[in-house]
């Protein structure tokens, strides 16, 4: 596949962007060929990190540069890892001038942003996101970190990138289903915060996006700034910021426990979500049918046979868990979600064989 839809030199499409956050001001690239980034720090005093698919398929793009390259895959999203790329910044004789720039989808991007936050106390960093995931959630609102045994970033800190920069040529070498799973990501943010993307995704399809730069790049700077949006109004997820994790809650435990790519387990977890939010909130059947068409006509699944047992232990142990309830993320129609705590006894009588293996829609 390649996007068409562009003539135009990296001058003319660029657009910057910049946004505010406690403590940093972060710079949004977008539009913008790789080499750019030799406008933006200097060659010597910075190291790429990536992983071993993006070095196959764009080996010329890190000719001349400091790279560490790394495992690819959340199975090694773990301490061991940045211990690694530690030892190898010693080795570069990195120092607290330098800077960390991270080179693909989620796992990569939450790595360099972890290490680039730890090491010697903190120094620069910057993320090239080259997936979909990572481009319109993974990259952005600084949230950094690893993952413990089959918890998913139970470590890590939230600490914003100096900057994001958008290749959008990254994406002529994504698999088919990269694209899947980023959109994902996609539909949880227009669940949440926009009918109107919602309305777009129903009349568009996954072909669509992925034949035109222009819809594609319109799209992902919509998410963009979406969810910065949401960040800059709490950075630190106290309130608003919690709506992100639609999906998510039941998503995590599916993931790890069946080893299922993220947008597959988040978008399980949207459509026991949508069930779950008919239950107890009153939405509607209907909105909730529009959810699970949207999520099956990108391809993306909306069952699967579960250990309830299971999937229960691993919620009493999420984040967002306080003492005897759990945040979790309801609509009340498409575009507008509430965060609602659940006791988990009642969570627990939820959690039946029927809430993830059929979507309760006759």
């Amino acid at each position: 596949m390649m996007m068409t839809d562009t003539d135009l030199n990296v001058e003319q499409r660029m657009k910057i962007v910049e946004h505010t956050f406690s403590d940093k001001t972060t710079s949004y690239y977008f539009d913008v060929d790789f080499s750019y980034l030799e406008n933006m720090v200097t060659k010597h005093n910075t190291v790429l990190i990536t992983d071993e698919h993006i070095l196959h398929h764009h080996q010329e793009k890190f000719a001349g540069w400091k790279t560490i390259v790394i495992q690819s895959g959340e199975a090694f999203k773990k301490q061991a890892a940045v211990d690694r790329i530690i030892d190898q910044l010693i080795g570069f004789e990195a120092d607290r001038t330098s800077c960390i720039v991270g080179i693909g989808g989620g796992v990569v991007t939450d790595i360099a942003g972890y290490t680039a936050g730890i090491y010697m106390r903190g120094i620069r960093c910057g993320l090239v996101p080259t997936t979909i995931l990572a481009m319109v959630d993974a990259s952005i609102g600084g949230k950094n970190g690893v993952d413990v045994g089959a918890y998913k970033n139970l470590v890590g800190l939230i600490r914003q990138p100096d900057f994001l920069l958008y290749d959008y040529s990254f994406l002529n070498s994504l698999p088919e289903n990269e694209w899947v799973n980023g959109f994902a990501e996609i539909i949880k943010h227009a669940s949440i915060k926009d009918a109107e993307m919602f309305n777009l995704l129903e009349t568009e399809d996954l072909a669509a996006f992925r034949n035109s730069r222009a819809k594609i790049a319109d799209l992902i700077e919509q998410n963009v700034q979406l969810k910065t949006s949401v960040v800059l109004n709490d950075e630190f997820e106290r309130g608003e910021r919690k709506l992100l994790n639609f999906g998510h809650t039941l998503g995590h435990a599916i993931e790890n426990i069946y080893s299922l790519p993220h947008g597959h387990a988040v978008s399980i977890g949207m459509a026991a979500a949508a069930t779950i939010s008919e239950k107890l909130n009153g939405f509607s059947q209907a909105e909730k049918l529009r959810l699970i068409e949207v999520l099956s006509k990108y391809q993306l699944p909306v069952t699967i046979q579960f250990d309830e047992q299971k999937i229960f232990e691993m919620l009493k142990l999420d984040k967002k868990r306080s003492t005897n309830e759990i945040g979790f993320i309801l609509l009340n129609s498409i575009g507008d979600a509430i965060v609602k705590s659940i006791p988990l006894i009642q969570l627990q009588d939820l959690l039946s064989p029927s809430l993830l293996s059929n979507t309760g829609v006759n």
